[in-house]
């Protein structure tokens, strides 16, 4: 499947209005007919890294920004990878996250309500080189079960 171009705007405010005009206004309907629901306060959590250990997203991310187009594309790709996603709090895999990587490390994660209706929670590229004796974060991805 090819791939939208990147997006390449001035500042975060174009890729907010973006965000808000092509995803928050309707649904966007995966592959497998799930109907997924973006909200404007997932904004911040796709396009914003942390420049801290803290955590907490601080900067925006052109690497993720540019790539604002394959949202859609992602979700409606029949041939990404998909995978069940990870509860970091209660240390475990959770069937309502399905994790997709589509180009290679390119992922989009969205939360399950129910069978046929989601909501995107982010998306971003994933690192592919391991930290000092740590996989990475696509390693880490694809030791997690499989999506059925």
């Amino acid at each position: 499947m090819a791939y939208p171009a990147l997006v390449r705007y001035g500042d975060s405010d174009q890729y907010r209005l973006h965000y808000e005009r092509v995803y928050c206004r309707k649904t966007i309907e995966t592959f497998d007919g799930i109907e997924v629901t973006f909200r404007k306060s997932q904004f911040a959590h796709c396009f914003f890294e942390s420049s801290k250990r803290d955590g907490r997203k601080d900067v925006f991310s052109m690497k993720r920004a540019e790539r604002i187009d394959w949202l859609r594309a992602a979700l409606q790709d029949v041939n990404s990878e998909r995978y069940v996603g990870w509860d970091k709090k209660r240390k475990r895999y959770d069937t309502s996250r399905r994790v997709t990587i589509v180009m290679g490390n390119y992922v989009v994660v969205i939360r399950l309500k129910g069978k046929k209706r989601a909501d995107f929670l982010t998306a971003y590229v994933a690192d592919t080189k391991p930290k000092a004796g740590q996989k990475s974060t696509i390693e880490k991805i694809r030791e997690s079960p499989k999506w059925t």
